[in-house]
Protein backbone atom coordinates (compact mmCIF):
# COMPACT_ATOMS: atom_id res chain seq x y z
CA UNK A 1 0.00 0.00 0.00
CA UNK A 2 1.06 3.75 -0.66
CA UNK A 3 2.51 5.54 2.20
CA UNK A 4 -0.28 7.97 0.78
CA UNK A 5 -3.10 6.00 0.94
CA UNK A 6 -1.91 4.86 4.15
CA UNK A 7 -1.86 9.02 5.75
CA UNK A 8 -5.51 9.06 4.55
CA UNK A 9 -6.84 6.03 5.97
CA UNK A 10 -5.34 6.81 9.24
CA UNK A 11 -6.52 10.54 9.01
CA UNK A 12 -10.02 9.02 8.83
CA UNK A 13 -9.88 6.57 11.24
CA UNK A 14 -8.75 9.73 13.38
CA UNK A 15 -11.97 11.69 12.24
CA UNK A 16 -14.06 8.91 13.31
CA UNK A 17 -12.78 8.56 16.85
CA UNK A 18 -13.43 12.33 17.13
CA UNK A 19 -16.80 12.03 15.71
CA UNK A 20 -17.56 9.56 17.92
CA UNK A 21 -16.00 10.81 20.55
CA UNK A 22 -17.91 14.23 20.78
CA UNK A 23 -21.27 12.32 19.45
CA UNK A 24 -20.72 10.37 22.74
CA UNK A 25 -20.52 13.53 24.81
CA UNK A 26 -23.40 15.18 23.37
CA UNK A 27 -25.65 12.27 23.73
CA UNK A 28 -24.98 11.44 27.51
CA UNK A 29 -24.92 15.62 28.22
CA UNK A 30 -28.67 15.41 26.57
CA UNK A 31 -29.50 12.81 28.37
CA UNK A 32 -28.42 14.03 32.05
CA UNK A 33 -30.20 17.41 31.16
CA UNK A 34 -33.33 15.73 30.82
CA UNK A 35 -33.01 13.31 33.37
CA UNK A 36 -31.70 16.45 36.19
CA UNK A 37 -31.22 19.41 34.44
CA UNK A 38 -35.45 20.34 35.31
CA UNK A 39 -35.53 19.10 39.23
CA UNK A 40 -39.27 18.85 40.46
CA UNK A 41 -39.73 22.13 43.05
CA UNK A 42 -39.38 20.93 46.31
CA UNK A 43 -41.76 20.33 48.79
CA UNK A 44 -42.88 22.19 51.90
CA UNK A 45 -45.58 22.26 54.39
CA UNK A 46 -47.60 25.44 54.42
CA UNK A 47 -49.55 27.13 56.82
CA UNK A 48 -52.37 29.50 56.47
CA UNK A 49 -52.24 32.61 58.48
CA UNK A 50 -55.32 32.46 60.99
CA UNK A 51 -56.28 34.04 64.30
CA UNK A 52 -55.65 32.51 67.45
CA UNK A 53 -55.92 33.46 71.16
CA UNK A 54 -52.79 34.73 73.00
CA UNK A 55 -52.53 35.76 76.50
CA UNK A 56 -49.91 36.47 79.15
CA UNK A 57 -49.19 34.66 82.18
CA UNK A 58 -48.51 35.25 85.92
CA UNK A 59 -47.44 31.81 87.95
CA UNK A 60 -47.82 31.69 91.52
CA UNK A 61 -49.49 29.49 94.47
CA UNK A 62 -51.71 29.34 97.32
CA UNK A 63 -53.42 27.80 99.94
CA UNK A 64 -57.10 26.36 99.63
CA UNK A 65 -59.50 27.74 101.47
CA UNK A 66 -63.68 27.02 101.80
CA UNK A 67 -65.70 29.58 100.83
CA UNK A 68 -67.98 28.86 104.19
CA UNK A 69 -66.48 27.05 107.68
CA UNK A 70 -67.68 26.23 111.21
CA UNK A 71 -66.61 24.12 114.01
CA UNK A 72 -68.14 22.35 116.83
CA UNK A 73 -66.40 20.66 120.28
CA UNK A 74 -68.59 18.57 121.29
CA UNK A 75 -67.94 15.49 123.75
CA UNK A 76 -68.41 11.79 122.79
CA UNK A 77 -69.78 10.69 125.44
CA UNK A 78 -72.90 13.16 124.76
CA UNK A 79 -73.45 11.61 121.00
CA UNK A 80 -76.94 9.86 120.91
CA UNK A 81 -75.69 8.45 117.27
CA UNK A 82 -72.56 8.06 115.21
CA UNK A 83 -71.71 10.81 113.27
CA UNK A 84 -71.55 10.16 109.34
CA UNK A 85 -68.49 11.87 108.46
CA UNK A 86 -67.43 13.00 104.56
CA UNK A 87 -71.26 13.07 103.93
CA UNK A 88 -72.91 15.94 102.29
CA UNK A 89 -75.63 17.87 104.04
CA UNK A 90 -77.85 20.84 103.32
CA UNK A 91 -78.70 23.54 105.10
CA UNK A 92 -81.00 22.67 108.51
CA UNK A 93 -79.86 19.08 108.29
CA UNK A 94 -79.10 17.41 111.44
CA UNK A 95 -75.39 16.85 111.49
CA UNK A 96 -75.17 15.64 115.09
CA UNK A 97 -77.25 14.37 118.28
CA UNK A 98 -76.53 14.78 121.44
CA UNK A 99 -77.74 14.12 124.24
CA UNK A 100 -78.13 18.02 125.37
CA UNK A 101 -78.98 19.32 122.21
CA UNK A 102 -78.93 18.87 118.44
CA UNK A 103 -76.56 20.45 116.04
CA UNK A 104 -77.81 21.42 112.71
CA UNK A 105 -75.70 22.88 109.31
CA UNK A 106 -75.64 26.05 108.89
CA UNK A 107 -75.54 26.32 105.39
CA UNK A 108 -74.79 23.48 102.62
CA UNK A 109 -71.63 21.73 103.13
CA UNK A 110 -69.32 18.40 103.92
CA UNK A 111 -68.98 17.00 107.79
CA UNK A 112 -65.46 16.72 108.93
CA UNK A 113 -63.38 16.55 111.86
CA UNK A 114 -60.23 18.23 112.81
CA UNK A 115 -57.07 16.41 114.08
CA UNK A 116 -56.41 18.06 117.16
CA UNK A 117 -54.36 16.23 120.10
CA UNK A 118 -56.09 14.55 122.31
CA UNK A 119 -53.75 16.16 125.03
CA UNK A 120 -55.37 19.68 123.95
CA UNK A 121 -59.10 18.88 123.80
CA UNK A 122 -58.93 15.72 126.36
CA UNK A 123 -59.61 12.31 125.29
CA UNK A 124 -63.56 12.80 124.94
CA UNK A 125 -63.63 16.13 122.67
CA UNK A 126 -63.17 16.24 119.19
CA UNK A 127 -63.65 19.05 116.41
CA UNK A 128 -66.37 18.75 114.20
CA UNK A 129 -66.24 20.59 110.74
CA UNK A 130 -68.53 22.35 108.42
CA UNK A 131 -66.96 23.17 104.99
CA UNK A 132 -69.16 24.56 101.89
CA UNK A 133 -66.00 24.09 99.32
CA UNK A 134 -67.48 23.66 96.27
CA UNK A 135 -65.98 27.28 95.45
CA UNK A 136 -62.51 27.45 96.69
CA UNK A 137 -61.28 30.54 97.73
CA UNK A 138 -57.34 31.27 97.28
CA UNK A 139 -55.54 34.02 98.19
CA UNK A 140 -52.58 34.90 95.69
CA UNK A 141 -49.12 37.61 96.45
CA UNK A 142 -49.00 38.89 92.80
CA UNK A 143 -45.36 41.00 92.48
CA UNK A 144 -45.82 44.82 92.01
CA UNK A 145 -44.56 45.03 88.89
CA UNK A 146 -48.03 43.50 87.49
CA UNK A 147 -50.22 46.23 89.51
CA UNK A 148 -51.00 47.91 86.21
CA UNK A 149 -52.44 44.50 85.02
CA UNK A 150 -53.92 42.74 88.01
CA UNK A 151 -57.77 43.66 88.05
CA UNK A 152 -61.13 41.75 89.23
CA UNK A 153 -62.77 39.35 86.71
CA UNK A 154 -58.93 37.92 85.53
CA UNK A 155 -59.02 34.20 84.50
CA UNK A 156 -56.88 31.37 86.39
CA UNK A 157 -56.06 27.87 86.15
CA UNK A 158 -55.69 26.18 89.41
CA UNK A 159 -53.49 22.82 89.80
CA UNK A 160 -53.84 20.19 92.82
CA UNK A 161 -51.17 17.71 93.07
CA UNK A 162 -53.52 15.21 93.88
CA UNK A 163 -55.05 15.31 90.38
CA UNK A 164 -52.03 16.76 88.13
CA UNK A 165 -53.15 16.49 85.14
CA UNK A 166 -57.02 18.12 86.01
CA UNK A 167 -56.89 22.10 85.91
CA UNK A 168 -59.73 24.08 87.71
CA UNK A 169 -60.92 27.19 86.64
CA UNK A 170 -61.55 30.13 88.76
CA UNK A 171 -61.49 34.04 88.02
CA UNK A 172 -59.76 36.85 90.44
CA UNK A 173 -62.99 38.22 92.49
CA UNK A 174 -60.92 40.95 94.34
CA UNK A 175 -57.47 42.61 95.22
CA UNK A 176 -56.14 44.85 97.91
CA UNK A 177 -55.99 48.27 97.26
CA UNK A 178 -52.12 48.84 98.11
CA UNK A 179 -48.92 47.05 98.21
CA UNK A 180 -47.61 45.33 101.08
CA UNK A 181 -44.52 47.08 101.83
CA UNK A 182 -42.43 44.14 103.24
CA UNK A 183 -43.03 41.56 100.34
CA UNK A 184 -43.35 44.35 97.63
CA UNK A 185 -46.87 42.49 96.68
CA UNK A 186 -50.10 42.79 96.04
CA UNK A 187 -52.57 40.23 97.78
CA UNK A 188 -55.35 39.04 95.03
CA UNK A 189 -58.22 36.73 96.11
CA UNK A 190 -59.53 34.23 93.30
CA UNK A 191 -62.63 31.97 93.58
CA UNK A 192 -62.37 28.17 91.57
CA UNK A 193 -64.78 25.95 90.92
CA UNK A 194 -64.37 22.76 93.13
CA UNK A 195 -67.70 21.06 92.15
CA UNK A 196 -66.58 17.59 92.23
CA UNK A 197 -65.20 18.26 95.81
CA UNK A 198 -61.15 17.41 94.86
CA UNK A 199 -59.73 20.20 96.19
CA UNK A 200 -59.32 19.69 100.24
CA UNK A 201 -59.04 22.82 102.12
CA UNK A 202 -55.54 23.49 102.95
CA UNK A 203 -54.57 22.16 100.15
CA UNK A 204 -51.52 23.50 98.08
CA UNK A 205 -52.55 25.09 94.55
CA UNK A 206 -50.44 25.97 91.46
CA UNK A 207 -52.09 28.73 89.78
CA UNK A 208 -51.44 30.41 86.61
CA UNK A 209 -53.22 33.96 86.25
CA UNK A 210 -54.03 34.75 82.55
CA UNK A 211 -53.83 38.69 81.37
CA UNK A 212 -53.41 40.80 78.31
CA UNK A 213 -56.23 38.00 76.31
CA UNK A 214 -56.30 38.96 72.80
CA UNK A 215 -56.83 37.25 69.52
CA UNK A 216 -54.06 38.06 66.81
CA UNK A 217 -52.49 36.27 64.04
CA UNK A 218 -50.53 33.44 64.72
CA UNK A 219 -48.12 31.55 62.69
CA UNK A 220 -46.40 28.67 63.95
CA UNK A 221 -42.72 29.00 65.61
CA UNK A 222 -40.93 27.11 63.37
CA UNK A 223 -41.73 28.92 60.31
CA UNK A 224 -39.66 31.97 61.20
CA UNK A 225 -36.01 32.52 60.35
CA UNK A 226 -33.70 34.31 62.48
CA UNK A 227 -31.10 36.97 61.15
CA UNK A 228 -29.54 39.13 64.04
CA UNK A 229 -32.14 40.78 65.62
CA UNK A 230 -34.83 40.61 62.83
CA UNK A 231 -37.18 37.78 62.17
CA UNK A 232 -38.05 36.28 58.51
CA UNK A 233 -40.66 34.18 57.03
CA UNK A 234 -41.25 32.87 53.40
CA UNK A 235 -44.40 34.13 52.08
CA UNK A 236 -46.04 31.82 49.19
CA UNK A 237 -47.04 34.04 46.18
CA UNK A 238 -48.82 33.36 42.80
CA UNK A 239 -47.30 30.48 41.08
CA UNK A 240 -46.00 29.11 44.36
CA UNK A 241 -42.95 30.93 43.96
CA UNK A 242 -41.53 32.11 47.27
CA UNK A 243 -40.22 35.58 48.91
CA UNK A 244 -38.69 36.12 52.02
CA UNK A 245 -40.33 38.58 53.75
CA UNK A 246 -39.28 40.61 57.70
CA UNK A 247 -42.31 39.73 60.34
CA UNK A 248 -42.42 41.36 63.78
CA UNK A 249 -44.03 39.20 66.31
CA UNK A 250 -45.34 39.43 69.56
CA UNK A 251 -46.77 37.00 72.51
CA UNK A 252 -45.39 33.29 72.28
CA UNK A 253 -47.75 30.56 73.37
CA UNK A 254 -47.90 26.71 72.63
CA UNK A 255 -45.64 27.13 69.33
CA UNK A 256 -47.14 29.71 68.10
CA UNK A 257 -46.21 33.49 67.74
CA UNK A 258 -48.68 36.35 67.79
CA UNK A 259 -48.06 38.44 64.38
CA UNK A 260 -47.84 42.44 64.97
CA UNK A 261 -46.76 43.04 61.54
CA UNK A 262 -45.75 41.45 57.80
CA UNK A 263 -48.40 39.30 57.19
CA UNK A 264 -52.31 39.20 56.86
CA UNK A 265 -54.84 36.64 57.25
CA UNK A 266 -55.22 33.61 55.00
CA UNK A 267 -51.52 34.66 53.34
CA UNK A 268 -49.95 31.56 52.89
CA UNK A 269 -46.21 30.78 54.50
CA UNK A 270 -44.01 27.78 54.46
CA UNK A 271 -44.25 26.22 57.72
CA UNK A 272 -41.32 23.49 57.78
CA UNK A 273 -38.73 22.49 54.92
CA UNK A 274 -36.88 25.86 55.18
CA UNK A 275 -33.59 24.64 54.00
CA UNK A 276 -32.15 25.69 50.88
CA UNK A 277 -34.81 28.13 50.36
CA UNK A 278 -34.18 31.05 48.37
CA UNK A 279 -36.41 34.15 47.24
CA UNK A 280 -38.01 33.79 44.18
CA UNK A 281 -38.09 29.87 43.85
CA UNK A 282 -41.00 27.53 43.20
CA UNK A 283 -42.26 25.06 45.47
CA UNK A 284 -44.63 22.12 45.90
CA UNK A 285 -46.85 23.50 48.37
CA UNK A 286 -48.55 20.57 50.96
CA UNK A 287 -51.27 21.33 53.23
CA UNK A 288 -51.31 18.70 56.76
Amino acid sequence: MKRSKKVTIGIIIFFIIIASVIGGRTAMGIYFSKKFGKRPPPGVIVEIVSRKNFNQTIESYCTALSSKTTSFKIKKSELVEPIDFEAKVKKGDIIAKLSSKTITAPFEGRIGTRGISSSILGTDSIILTLDDSEKIFCDLQIPEVFAAVLKKDLKVNAKFLAYKDKLYRGIIISKASRVDAQTRSILARAQINNKDLEILPGSLLDIELFYNEKSALSIADTSVIFEDDKKFVYKILDGNKIKKIEVVTGIRKDGNLEVLKGLQESDRIVKEGLARLSTGMTVKPIIK
